[in-house]
């Protein structure tokens, strides 16, 4: 018989219970302060963080115990010893990770795909009666590339600042004093510029509007010294946390009051189905960029000058748990019968002082134009959908490029706007520098109507006039009646444009050539109707004119 002796597992001293207690809340303290965990069932890192604290436990246990197993000696012995030592650790394990798959199978959409779908009240609006047409001063013209483009080269010209600081990447779109702007706060170059100014904290934001493309770096009394660019406990994220050990958090979004005041605001998640399904808001915490000082508002009670609680991309997650399963689950597998998805791509507009997301819906099948499309306040979560078949965005944004293709100018996402009571496709076109050069609308239901100009009046002048043309639109022709007094021109990016003087009037009417060929044929003395012209102004865009 061999002398081989027989394998097993021994131990050499007693646990140190208190020692590796000790050391796992150390370790459990490091890794909550950098990681930031929420303590709460709901949260996936939550178990990742449990199941690590306990492992680090374990280990200790046995290094502390003296755990040791020789060479050749049998497995079954060492898996006793290890469970001797860390049962009740790994029970807990064992029970936790059953908590997470019965949550996770109880938040499936696949058994509770009717409670998906009321995630996202949904009405049935008229477009022409809740989208009131937008005055040109309240038009957005930029989207974020462009607005971030001017805030950069704003910025850069400050000496002062560029050499220590940057602009951030979080440009929120809200209203401001009735006006659509975008706001990003400033962010330390690198962690050693975080030293030298963490005293001052951030000394600006950046404001960009969205109507006349100016951008200001607004300089502030004090500093931010909360933001999620600062580091230890001056990081919004870590703040947040410690006040809030147990709640979930979506993306802080930074946003200015109407006094111009700075914070940040930071929806609070719940989970409403099972344990990880049905994400929604139940409020948000207002933080003072400034102080640090922070109050929780339940949904309901969110102020006005609030414009952005609930994101757009969850906003549209909803949507899609609505449309997809509002007749069941095995419906949107099989037969889809009434199936419908968000288009790729979404945009903003500004209604009654709060920002409405809008995007396109389709068909599930994916097919390249809209049923319909919906908007859904950022503040309230209110929806609404309205039927309107057409173009999809990017077929839209094509129409537009095409008619420019010689300028290879490059067209925004689409903004959607009321234009004589047509739902139209509003684009900026960009240059390769990412400067806007034209404006261009499309007909949602007709996108060969497609009119462009070098300002918004005229666009919408030239797209009014099509609307005529093609039997869209009801409104008459509205004419101006008048022997010229004055004729001036000028020639602005490349178009020449003739500024009309009527007997009796002080203001001009201004005509592009390339729009009315009969403004060049002109003189003093004629009588003339002015076509498609705005009513305030010294200097009043006219679609056309014509020679009496």
């Amino acid at each position: 018989m061999s002398d081989i002796p027989k394998k097993k597992a021994t131990i050499m001293g007693k646990s140190r219970l208190p020692l590796c207690l000790a050391l796992t809340a150390a370790f459990a303290a490091v890794y909550f302060y950098v990681a930031l965990p929420a303590i709460n069932l709901h949260d996936p890192s939550f178990y990742f963080f449990f199941l690590l604290c306990v492992a680090v436990f374990c280990v200790l246990t046995l290094i502390t115990g003296g755990f040791i197993i020789t060479e050749g000696e049998e497995p079954n012995q060492a898996f006793r010893t290890i469970w001797k030592q860390c049962k009740w650790p790994l029970v807990a394990c064992a029970l936790l990770v059953a908590v997470l798959l019965v949550g996770s199978l109880a938040g499936s959409v696949v058994f509770r795909s009717k409670a998906y779908t009321q995630l996202l009240p949904m009405e049935t609006g008229d477009f022409a009666t809740d989208v009131a047409e937008i005055s040109f001063d309240k038009v957005p013209m930029l989207d974020k590339d462009s607005a971030a483009r001017l805030g950069s080269r704003k910025l850069g010209e400050l000496a002062d600042m560029v050499s220590q600081f940057e602009v951030g990447d979080n440009y929120s779109q809200i209203n401001w004093q009735d006006t659509p702007v975008r706001v990003a706060t400033l962010r330390y170059g690198d962690l050693f510029k975080w030293f030298n100014n963490m005293k001052d904290g951030l000394p600006a934001y950046v404001r960009v509007d969205m109507v006349d493309q100016a951008a200001e770096v607004v300089r502030l009394d004090q500093g931010m010294k909360y933001t999620t660019y600062d580091h230890f406990g001056r990081n919004l994220y870590r703040l947040l946390r410690f006040r809030h050990p147990t709640w979930l958090f979506a993306q802080p979004n930074f946003e200015i009051d109407e006094e111009g005041q700075t914070w940040w605001i930071c929806p609070r998640v719940v989970k409403t189905i099972g344990l990880f399904g049905g994400t929604d808001i139940d409020g948000a915490v207002l933080v003072n960029a400034i102080t640090g000082e922070s109050e929780y508002y339940a949904a309901a009670d969110i102020p006005d000058w609030v414009d952005r609680v609930y994101a757009a991309e969850l906003l549209i997650q909803q949507y899609n748990y609505y449309g997809q399963y509002q007749n069941g689950f095995l419906n949107s597998m099989f037969g889809q019968k009434g199936c419908t998805v968000t288009t790729e791509g979404y945009n903003y507009i500004a209604l009654n002082d709060d920002v409405y997301v809008y995007t396109g819906v389709t068909s599930l099948g994916g097919d390249e134009s809209n049923i319909g499309f919906i908007l859904v306040n950022q503040r309230t979560k209110d929806a609404k959908y309205y039927p309107c078949a057409g173009a999809e965005e990017y077929s839209a944004e094509d129409s537009a490029e095409g008619v420019v293709q010689h300028l290879g100018y490059d067209a925004t996402f689409p903004l959607l706007l009321n234009i004589d009571g047509q739902p139209t496709y509003f684009m900026s076109l960009k240059d390769n520098a990412g400067l806007v050069k034209m404006y261009a609308m499309v007909n949602v239901q007709n996108y060969n109507v497609v009119a462009t100009g070098s300002s918004l009046p005229e666009c919408q002048n030239n797209y009014s006039k099509l609307l005529r043309q093609e039997g869209l639109s009801q409104e008459a022709e509205t004419g101006i009646d008048g022997v010229i007094d004055e004729i001036r021109t000028a020639v602005i990016d490349g178009n020449s444009w003739y500024y009309f003087r009527l007997i009796g009037e002080t203001h001009f009417y201004a005509v592009s050539a390339s729009q009315c060929e009969t403004a060049i044929i002109l003189d003093v003395g004629d009588k003339v109707t002015i076509l498609d012209a705005q009513t305030e102004g010294d200097i009043r865009t006219a679609g056309s004119i014509r020679w009496n």
